[in-house]
């Protein structure tokens, strides 16, 4: 247990520090859509990867450019014609639950954790839940009928927080 509190205040530390040092600097914001992380310094939806692959190839596969679309004011990439194809036709089914936060972040802090890791995913009930690492992502799986509708419930929450122009980010990682 001590692990993971170690582990959690390291995250929120270095989350805090960065987020601190991208507002100074002046860099703008990491949402191009106050309801889509774009990652702190990336600018694209699940920083380049292909939401679809996700459901297809049951993997993170990094998009291309070449294969981009603006959704939500946001871009995202696909491997492929057909994956830009599939996500045009359906993006809510293939979109990340939670803006693409980490969905363990939103369900247990009412918060958010931008830079997730976009290999740590589950697909649960069909719908793709992006979180901040591996381990988590399957703390996340086992104990999905617990975090989802908590998650479901705080999301509207936490949107709203984000949906400030200049958000304040002790209210939205301190509830």
């Amino acid at each position: 247990m001590n692990i993971l509190i170690t582990r959690r205040l390291v995250r929120n530390s270095v989350s805090a520090a960065v987020c601190s040092l991208t507002l100074m600097a002046g860099a703008g914001s990491a949402f191009a859509d106050d309801s889509v992380n774009t990652g702190y310094f990336g600018g694209v939806a699940i920083m380049g990867y292909d939401t679809v692959a996700y459901f297809t190839d049951g993997k993170a596969v990094k998009g291309s450019e070449e294969f981009s679309h603006e959704w939500l004011g946001t871009p995202w990439h696909f491997a492929s014609k057909k994956h830009k194809e599939m996500f045009m036709s359906e993006p809510a089914k293939y979109a990340p639950q939670y803006g693409g936060y980490c969905a363990g972040e939103v369900a247990l802090n009412e918060s958010v954790t931008v830079n997730v890791d976009p290999e740590a995913f589950k697909i649960i009930d069909g719908k793709l839940y992006l979180i901040y690492d591996e381990g988590n992502a399957a703390a996340f799986a086992d104990n999905a009928d617990d975090f989802v509708p908590k998650g479901d419930a705080k999301w509207p929450v936490v949107q709203a927080k984000l949906a400030v122009d200049e958000p304040d980010w002790n209210l939205i990682n301190n509830p």
